[in-house]
């Protein structure tokens, strides 16, 4: 995708029109829409909701896109509109069906890659005994594979505060999944995963 540059010493701005925000957000649709459904559905338990979630975003990023400096701020803000309109979502009761025991089949993608990253239906229960905070951590740092930075963003939390609500969910999720019977003696549980890319793999 086009780096969007800025001139030093001048204000950003988005210079053509709406002709370069549909193109511009175009192509962020097409790199990231299927990650962020994904995402917004382990957030809110509902693959339609998700959908809806992302398209709402994307809309909404779009409108907003001359107040934007550059490509990397639109993805920041596409990711806290996922996150803020989940919890929307969530207050409101949209989401029927608690505990979904297989999000997998649903979910856009590969189905080789996708399906594997929510295949376990006793991790996505476990991750429903979380509270949204820490759920929200969670999802953004291991399965969305975001460093603290991004999820700190995301979240409108402090990197700190991201740090502990990883540390106390994966605690959490160790004890849960251990009564459920789907912990192994030397599993990933007991070893939290380190901090950089790869995250998701240590989960399931």
């Amino acid at each position: 995708m086009r780096a969007l540059k800025t001139m030093p010493g001048r204000e950003p701005s988005r210079s053509g029109g709406p002709q370069d925000a549909d193109r511009e957000v175009t192509a962020l649709y097409l790199t990231h829409y299927r990650p962020l459904v994904r995402m917004a559905a382990l957030l809110v338990q509902d693959l339609a909701a998700a959908e809806e979630i992302v398209q709402d975003s994307f809309v909404a990023l779009h409108g907003a896109w001359r107040r934007l400096p550059d490509a990397e701020h639109a993805l920041s803000y596409l990711r806290r509109s996922v996150v803020d309109r989940s919890r929307a979502a969530l207050r409101r009761h949209v989401v029927v069906d608690k505990l979904a025991p297989r999000l997998a089949p649903d979910l856009p993608g590969d189905r080789g890659e996708a399906s594997i990253e929510v295949e376990r239906s006793a991790f996505i229960s476990a991750l429903w005994t979380l509270p949204s905070r820490e759920r929200e951590v969670v999802v953004l740092r291991y399965f969305a594979d975001l460093p603290e930075t991004q999820v700190a963003s995301a979240t409108g939390i402090s990197e700190t505060a991201v740090k502990a609500y990883a540390a106390q969910a994966m605690s959490s999720l160790r004890t849960e999944l251990r009564q459920a019977g789907s912990a192994t003696e030397a599993g990933p549980w007991d070893h939290p995963p380190s901090a950089g890319g790869g995250c998701q793999a240590s989960f399931l």
